[in-house]
């Protein structure tokens, strides 16, 4: 992380900068911002089927949940400008506090680099593009009619720690078992499938281990007081399983010269 390509770098940059003019940014500003930048899920929903906001506005007459839910449509202007389907991009690199984009940025320079040397610019670029794509899409299939703006980098970084896992834990990764000889770069490991990412048993424990923290933490950050917002966990989940399936179609593992 302390030798991070170039790509890692201006990303990083990139998520702090947004940010910090986001944050001085007045609120009504910070309001357009989030309304036409910010995936919302419900949005999604509503513009392809607007029977759903239909039942959202007969069902607030009696339910509260309904109530609420109706209010954010409203306030989001959900039922104009349509899908917004840039969206389901521009949402990565929006951030809700300092806190956030710091965690953020450092798990992207902790497991951008090998990514970044395997694939390169370009193709690291649109890998991370399609994680968090993935990532807003398993958002909208767990909670389609929710109004509450998805924003952050975590899903298309979750995507990095999947594709980390096909290739950092094989015989002479940086988490592999050491071969004869010194250890090869990571641009010249050859990748597990993805059958075998299930057999190793380090890259099982791996798995178990971001599984759970990611639910415990995910799932319960605001009961266990770690977030005052709810944590989009299952966008994680998202972006984690398109990185790690959707690797091999990014990778071109350059050969070893040794």
């Amino acid at each position: 992380m302390f030798n991070a390509p170039g790509v890692v770098v201006v990303l990083a940059v990139l998520f702090i900068a947004i940010f910090a003019a986001f944050s001085w940014a007045r609120p009504a500003i910070q309001d357009l911002v989030i309304r036409d930048f910010a995936f919302v899920p419900g949005r999604l929903t509503v513009s392809f089927w607007p029977a759903r906001a239909i039942d959202l506005l007969i069902r607030a007459n009696t339910d509260p949940a309904a109530l609420e839910q109706a209010r954010a449509m409203r306030d989001l202007r959900a039922l104009s400008g349509g899908p917004k389907l840039w969206t389901l991009l521009t949402y990565a690199f929006l951030h809700g506090s300092w806190t956030h984009v710091l965690i953020n940025t450092i798990w992207l320079v902790a497991f951008g680099p090998p990514v970044a040397r395997r694939f390169r610019t370009m193709r690291f670029l649109i890998f991370m593009a399609v994680t968090a794509i993935f990532s807003a899409l398993a958002h909208w299939m767990s909670a389609p009619m929710d109004f509450a703006p998805l924003i952050g980098a975590s899903g298309a970084v979750s995507g990095l720690m999947g594709a980390v896992t096909r290739f950092m834990f094989q015989p002479g990764a940086p988490l592999g078992p050491q071969r004869v000889g010194r250890r090869a770069e990571v641009e010249t490991v050859p990748a597990a499938s993805l059958k075998g990412v299930f057999v190793d048993p380090r890259t099982r424990i791996f798995l178990g281990i971001w599984l759970a923290t990611n639910f415990i933490f995910g799932a319960f950050a605001q009961t266990l007081g770690l977030s005052d917002a709810p944590v989009a966990w299952v966008a994680h989940l998202g972006g984690f399983a398109s990185g790690l399936v959707l690797f091999t179609l990014f990778d071109r593992p350059r050969r070893s010269t040794v």
